[in-house]
């Protein structure tokens, strides 16, 4: 079927608004994709910082890729083969957790390798413990995937659909009335355990001590799928995807801030650039929703106040770091755990400040690609979790940030402050 003399306008450059461009173009629409920054990517980005030694390369967005199929069925859906474009490595460990009594456990995506070390951690019966969480965890996969992950979520009459019924009759199987802190307590008793798996609600932002359990589907998809990485950095499925949606026909513009969606009669019919209308049949918009409404659609005040009570997901302060030294042991993936879990997201979520004793994730992609830093160093992305937006000084935050972390680092016996030779910082404000 050809929709050829359609046009679709996508607002954006990130994964979301390629992939859907993509697949635009590959059934026969017209695509025009305008992405206010230089570079496609959005949230997936990279960075250089050069040292004494050399370049430093960096990944400024998600570091580890999850549910590998998504691009998989991308790819074969344009035509091509993706183990071709791109090479998909697991990671083992997946991550390494530090924690503040000197305990350290390496997590494995292979079942038997994580039952070893969960027992060496804590002892056989929260081994037996992890298996039953794991099937909890598949089984709310299970349920909810279909409605949840692959099916387009604005609508309510979406869920009523009949295949989708036989879920919502199985509803307490999806544990959506209790927080993921406390179905995670109900697995394990040992309170390291615990934080490790309290930890996923963060991958969307969420504080696992208000968010609903149903979130606790995220540790099947990393345990029970797989973490990757994407070998010469994650910033190549950007790459990847600009091209494809080229060759089939996108024309995309780099540098163009759409700076209003227009409608009338009740129908979209284009956007303003730089003050020239662009007209439109329909419009693909991958900015936030409350965005959206705030900032490129007028006429809808109602749903724009409904959006606006949403609470933002967290956000994030970054430090890049060169590091002049290797530090044997350090994974790919680590976090060093704050000492009380609950006070850390209490003064991110309800005093919206950053918090005092910060959990600290380091990524360090040389281990896996060796020449994203000079021979014998180390490119560090530090990620700390930082309340949304909300009038704070952030620029007064950093310095008491990179202290709390470099403090972190020395109580697991990791003292890298002499050793940094170059740094960027990336605060809630720039993202």
């Amino acid at each position: 079927m050809s929709h050829q003399s359609k046009t679709v306008v996508v607002v954006g450059g990130g994964l979301g608004a390629l992939s859907g461009a993509i697949r635009l173009a590959r059934r026969g629409f017209r695509v025009k994709l305008f992405e206010k920054n230089e570079r496609m990517g959005g949230k997936m980005n990279e960075r250089t910082l050069h040292g004494a030694g050399g370049a430093y390369a960096f990944g400024t967005g998600p570091s580890l890729l999850t549910m590998p199929f998504v691009l998989d069925d991308l790819f074969s859906d344009a035509g091509v083969e993706r183990s071709e474009q791109l090479d998909f490595m697991p990671i083992d460990p997946i991550c390494r957790y530090f924690y503040p009594d000197g305990s350290v456990l390496s997590a494995s995506a292979d079942k038997i390798t994580m039952l070893k070390e969960v027992g060496r951690f804590a002892g056989e019966s929260e081994a037996h413990n992890y298996t039953r969480f794991l099937e909890y965890t598949e089984r709310i996969y299970d349920l909810t995937s279909e409605v949840f992950l692959f099916t387009p979520f604005q609508e309510l009459r979406t869920i009523l659909k009949a295949k989708h019924i036989s879920t919502l009759f199985k509803l307490p199987q999806i544990d959506p009335f209790r927080t993921v802190h406390s179905s995670v307590k109900r697995f394990f008793k040992d309170e390291r355990l615990v934080q490790m798996f309290d930890r996923y609600a963060t991958y969307n932002g969420s504080d696992p001590f208000q968010a609903p359990a149903t979130l606790n589907i995220i540790p099947w998809v990393e345990y029970g799928i797989g973490g990757f990485y994407v070998r010469g950095g994650m910033y190549r499925i950007v790459e990847r995807l600009t091209e494809l949606a080229m060759s089939l026909g996108v024309e995309i513009h780099t540098g163009a801030a759409v700076e209003q969606i227009l409608h009338a009669n009740k129908r979209v019919c284009g956007i303003r650039v730089a003050g020239e209308q662009i007209d439109a049949d329909y419009i693909l918009c991958n900015a936030d929703v409350v965005e959206t409404f705030n900032r490129l659609i007028d006429g809808f005040p109602r749903r724009t106040r409904r959006l606006n009570r949403l609470e933002p997901s967290v956000s994030g302060m970054v430090f890049l770091w060169g590091v002049k030294k290797q530090f044997s042991q350090l994974a790919h993936h680590n976090i060093i755990f704050s000492a009380d879990y609950k006070t850390e997201f209490d003064q991110i979520f309800k005093q919206r400040r950053a918090p005092d004793d910060p959990t600290v994730y380091v990524s360090i992609t040389s281990k896996t690609d060796p020449h994203h830093a000079p021979n014998d160093c180390e490119n560090w992305f530090v990620l700390l979790n930082m309340p949304y937006l909300d009038d704070q000084d952030w620029y007064s935050e950093v310095e008491r940030m990179k202290a709390a972390i470099l403090r972190s680092l020395k109580g697991v016996g990791i003292d890298v402050e002499g050793s940094i030779e170059t740094e960027a910082v990336l605060t809630p404000q720039d993202f």
